[in-house]
């Protein structure tokens, strides 16, 4: 994997879960802003990379590209430490995955989004309510599990970690109280104590 080019929204959380892996993998990479507020997405060239329009995209080699933040985690850790060799843990990796896509972003993200993000939490409050339950239920469901293990799969740092990291650490920009949740804050801080962890905000790769 050389000359790997990731198309990336600094904010965005799915394009932090990719941007997380590649540093603390130690792997170099060219970091290519896409700004998804200026309709970045929506331009004839980057819908040739991505034709869903959406980041981040990583360019693998010249003219071949990969979408979906969590089909690039996978693809990235395969062979890793961060993506386990048996059958059954390696499926129970794309649980969380699936977990994280279907139950978790699509309520606590999108409401990130729109009150930090584009900064209109009056204008779409009664959506931001609407997704208050089942982002609170995905919490739940987390924070049962995080009650009797370290980690999510195989009490070890993978990428099901990366994925759930990556929006409810900052869950509180959409709204949502994470005091409530004493296994998920200390889950957390084990993710942030990880080898060359980065926060979302931080705009650097492993070139150095």
């Amino acid at each position: 994997m050389k000359n790997q080019k990731l198309y990336d929204f600094l904010p965005s959380g799915n394009s932090y879960k990719i941007r997380l892996l590649l540093t603390q993998m130690g792997m170099p990479f060219e970091r290519i802003d896409v700004n998804i507020l200026k309709g970045e997405t929506r331009t004839p060239e980057f819908l040739s990379k991505n034709p869903n329009g959406k980041i981040p995209v990583l360019e693998v080699n010249t003219g071949q590209y990969l979408a979906e933040s969590n089909a690039i985690l996978v693809y990235l850790s395969e062979g890793t430490e961060f993506l386990p060799y048996d059958r059954f843990l390696r499926a129970k990796v794309l649980q969380w995955l699936f977990f994280e896509q279907y139950s978790h972003e699509p309520f606590i993200a999108t409401s990130r989004f729109w009150i930090s993000i584009l900064g209109k939490a009056e204008e779409y409050r009664t959506a931001i309510e609407q997704k208050h339950e089942p982002g609170y239920a995905a919490l739940r469901v987390m924070e049962h599990h995080l009650m009797t293990h370290e980690f999510f799969v195989s009490e070890r740092y993978t990428i099901a970690d990366i994925a759930l990291f990556a929006y409810t650490h900052v869950a509180d920009e959409g709204g949502f109280d994470l005091t409530k949740f004493p296994a998920i804050q200390a889950w957390i801080e084990r993710v942030k104590s990880q080898p060359r962890y980065i926060k979302i905000t931080q705009d650097k790769n492993f070139a150095e």
